[in-house]
């Protein structure tokens, strides 16, 4: 089998003809799409693009949540030599706009759903608006004409997607990715870890995001495998029917989920009462209890997977030790940026090093500007074949992130053990700089914060040389405990937040003790990967 494709156009060319019959992409309850449909479905979308002027160059963007037709019209797009746009699902209106002016996109898929909201911007570029879920014109400036698909060869320089990171402020952020940049991380991909044309996988995460696209979409495309969509939210209700009818050999997911299963289903089983809370503080049986709650885990997820992925953020400690004690859960952590199209270092079921996200892929180069002699941390910095272009239609910022000879910098702090182990800190822009000089990573004190019982989620903050924690208690845990105990909710509150300040304080170093608890009413505000919008926070 061949596994380097130059171009996304190559790569369609080469699976149609060689998984004709097999299953490409499908609803969970639909009918699937053969990769033959798939590329007659490309083809037709091709044809209704062109009929409406647009060719290779181009901009068009797609704005929906995933389904099967969302892949076609992101193959049909970027195997024409046009440019796709794509859109994270929950974009506010303003984000949406900035970004469909800023990329100068002509045309848009739009999903029924979303299709409201885009009717009230104004978007004078964009002249041709089609349904995503039936490929029905709704809306166009353009006359339609039976002009043929114009016939165009992908050169592998050639821009293939513009993804957005960022639209609220107006300051948009277009990561331009070439088809180099996509089919050299694809061949990385497939020496980490090889995917089978009899791999089914469980797509959750969007579409639009890197993450999803690369692994979810073009490296299964790209060998065969079938890939299946859930029709509503991920939901528990949702989420275990799917995965019993399936039974997905791979998935990919961020630590919030996986973090949310465990301290939402597994830990309170594992301390249901008071001898069990006491086994469980023995690390022999600790593990025997983690071997058991992991092998029930691996079951109620179809019983198959041999490869559940795990990146956009660090993920807890205690959930890592959980999965590594458990043994037989196969997870695997990646480490990226939407900029490097995405991973840069990955480790595969079986060879992860706690608290590592594994070695730098083959191919890419790395190294740790102003390395600490005292810390052995510095700024992550990388040169390969999947490092972006730059930025689209902002070459100041893009001079910013490269270095005079070409390196990209990650704006990520790391460090390396003896074995090429790479090893996360924190953001650069995150880091707080402690009164002695400290380096203080906001991270490690929220992962001690988000193993206390009551807290769902955290965010420390620097106040006028505080250390401030925001907090998020889970609503459902305060609620059992305060008809439990019938006690005032503020006064409850107020315990709880003494409490955690004591246990937070015991379990970090003295100069990154917090000062306050800030107890929030609400769930933080997020990122399509399930990050909470730090900037939102710490401006405030």
């Amino acid at each position: 089998m061949q596994y380097n494709p130059q171009t996304l156009q190559q790569l369609l060319q080469q699976s149609v003809k060689q998984y004709s019959d097999r299953c490409c992409l499908s609803f969970v309850d639909g009918d699937p799409l053969t990769y033959a449909e798939l590329g007659e479905k490309v083809g037709e979308i091709q044809q209704l693009l062109s009929s409406y002027s647009i060719k290779s160059g181009d901009k068009v963007a797609i704005w929906g949540h995933n389904m099967p037709i969302w892949g076609a019209a992101y193959m049909a797009i970027t195997a024409m030599g046009a440019v796709v746009v794509p859109l994270l699902p929950d974009f506010s209106k303003v984000e949406i706009e900035n970004v469909l002016n800023h990329s100068d996109s002509k045309a848009i898929f739009v999903s029924k759903r979303l299709r409201p909201k885009l009717d009230e911007l104004n978007i004078p570029n964009v002249a041709t608006r089609i349904l995503l879920d039936t490929l029905a014109v709704y809306q166009s400036s353009a006359a339609p004409c039976a002009a043929p698909v114009e016939p165009y060869t992908v050169k592998p320089s050639d821009l293939a997607a513009i993804i957005y990171t960022s639209g609220t402020t107006g300051k948009n952020k277009g990561v331009m990715l070439t088809h180099r940049n996509l089919t050299s991380q694809l061949a990385m991909a497939h020496d980490l870890q090889p995917v089978a044309k009899e791999d089914v996988l469980l797509s959750m995460l969007p579409l639009s995001h890197t993450y999803e696209n690369t692994f979810g979409l073009l490296t299964p495309l790209l060998c065969g495998a079938s890939v299946y969509y859930l029709d509503k939210a991920p939901t528990p209700s949702v989420l275990l029917p799917a995965v019993a009818k399936i039974r997905p050999t791979y998935m990919l997911t961020v630590p919030m989920i996986i973090e949310k299963i465990f301290r939402g289903k597994i830990l309170p089983q594992l301390n249901a009462n008071a001898p069990m809370r006491f086994l469980y503080s023995i690390a022999p049986m600790r593990k025997l209890m983690h071997r058991k709650a992991a092998r029930k885990l691996y079951q109620t997820f179809g019983g198959r997977l041999k490869f559940f992925g795990i990146g956009g953020a660090k993920l807890d400690p205690v959930v890592e030790r959980f999965l590594a004690e458990g043994k037989v859960f196969p997870y695997a952590i990646g480490y990226g940026l939407t900029e490097t199209s995405p991973l840069i270092a990955g480790a595969t079921p079986g060879k992860v090093k706690f608290q590592s996200t594994g070695p730098v892929l083959n191919g890419v180069s790395m190294k740790l500007n102003k390395l600490s002699s005292k810390t052995g941390e510095g700024e992550i910095w990388v040169k390969g074949p999947n490092v972006m272009a730059g930025y689209y239609k902002d070459q100041t910022l893009t001079s910013e992130v490269f270095s005079g000879d070409g390196w990209f910098k990650t704006g990520d702090l790391g460090a390396l053990d003896s074995r090429g182990n790479l090893y996360i800190k924190g953001r650069l822009k995150n880091m707080i700089l402690g009164a002695s000089g400290e380096n203080i990573y906001p991270e490690e004190i929220e992962s001690v914060i988000n193993n206390f019982r009551y807290v769902s989620e955290s965010l420390v903050v620097e106040q006028k040389g505080r250390l401030v924690a925001m907090v998020r208690f889970n609503p459902e845990e305060l609620e059992r405990k305060l008809h439990e105990l019938c006690v005032e909710a503020e006064h409850f509150v107020e315990q709880l937040k003494a409490e955690l300040k004591a246990y937070v304080n015991s379990q970090v170093g003295r100069f990154a003790q917090i000062s306050v608890v800030v107890a929030l009413p609400s769930d933080f505000e997020k990122t399509s990967t399930l990050k909470i919008k730090r900037y939102l926070y710490q401006r405030n």
